[in-house]
């Protein structure tokens, strides 16, 4: 879905918006009264180990469509309240029967995940406690995913007899290979944080659960300041979305940094190289974009509408 910047209202603060309760939205600095350029989603049920609900899919799809067309946001932090990340599904709520089709079914997981796919602003996962099924596929789409070392993670769904959600059996073999992902699986054990079957899932693993995001922020700040929105979408795009052959990918990457020479944002990068300060990128993500940006088919994941009341013959 390609979201219209007119038809989403943009507030003056993240922090009046109103949530379900279960998510809350926050600025970085946390005494900025406006939109900062770090914006801070925490998971926000302490009480029941922030166990993923209905609830939290609504405030993703709210928040995530207006992060990615408000150029004041650059970068979001996703992270929990209290001592764990998101102990996965609620089970106290459990796993019900859908009356639905099962070709109509639009799993929760799989539609927070593809809000944060979407949206060009990149989210660092500050996982500072356990997180396990869900809670562990939520973050697959995330550009860095922080972890604290004496934390269990893991991908229980066999476990709990269900299969991989939340657009994982795309993500995790490609981000961890298939043998790895295969491992993880099929045993639907949980490990820490260093255990070799992650891989390098994990960028960076703190000894100290109260650091995670705080560094978190570090790098929000750090990415913020110093890298074009632009380029970042792209390379992201570039890699996610590459057309498959290497022969493809010259052609492609050929295509859209021939554009990106002498635009503002490269003239600016250059330029503060040179002046050795921080630079200062303005270029709006829908101003004068590549001309073949979206290279790509956008898939519909929309529900078939059903009629309020059904006819009669």
């Amino acid at each position: 879905m390609i979201f219209d910047p007119g038809a989403i209202d943009l507030p003056s603060s993240y922090e009046k918006v109103p949530t379900t309760g279960q998510v809350a939205v926050s600025h970085h600095p946390a005494s900025s009264p406006t939109v900062t350029p770090v914006i801070v989603v925490t998971l926000n049920r302490p009480a029941k180990n922030n166990a993923f609900t209905s609830q939290m899919v609504q405030d993703f799809e709210k928040f995530f469509p207006m992060f990615d067309v408000d150029e004041r946001v650059k970068v979001v932090v996703l992270t929990g309240a209290g001592k764990i990340f998101c102990a996965g599904a609620d089970l106290d709520i459990g796993f019900r029967s859908n009356p639905e089709r099962p070709a109509d079914h639009r799993d929760g997981g799989g539609r927070v995940v593809l809000a944060i796919h979407r949206c060009r602003k990149p989210t660092i996962a500050a996982m500072q406690g356990s997180a396990v099924g869900v809670g562990m596929t939520m973050t697959l789409p995330a550009v860095i995913r922080v972890a604290y070392e004496k934390g269990k993670y893991g991908f229980v769904f066999g476990r709990r007899g269900i299969v991989m959600e939340s657009c994982s059996s795309y993500f995790l073999p490609r981000l961890i290979g298939f043998s790895n992902a295969s491992y993880l699986v099929s045993t639907g054990g949980v490990f820490p944080p260093t255990s070799k079957h992650f891989g390098d899932l994990f960028n960076e693993i703190l000894p100290d659960p109260s650091r995670v995001l705080p560094r978190a922020l570090e790098l929000a700040t750090e990415i913020a300041e110093n890298v074009s929105p632009t380029s970042q979408y792209l390379n992201r795009a570039l890699m996610w979305r590459n057309p498959g052959t290497v022969e493809e990918a010259h052609l492609l990457e050929s295509n859209v940094i021939c554009q990106m020479f002498g635009a503002q944002d490269q003239k600016e990068g250059v330029q503060a190289f040179f002046e050795k300060r921080k630079p200062n990128f303005r270029a709006n993500l829908d101003d004068n974009p590549p001309l073949n940006v979206p290279w790509w088919t956008e898939v519909d994941t929309g529900r078939n509408p059903k009629a309020k009341t059904p006819a009669k013959l």
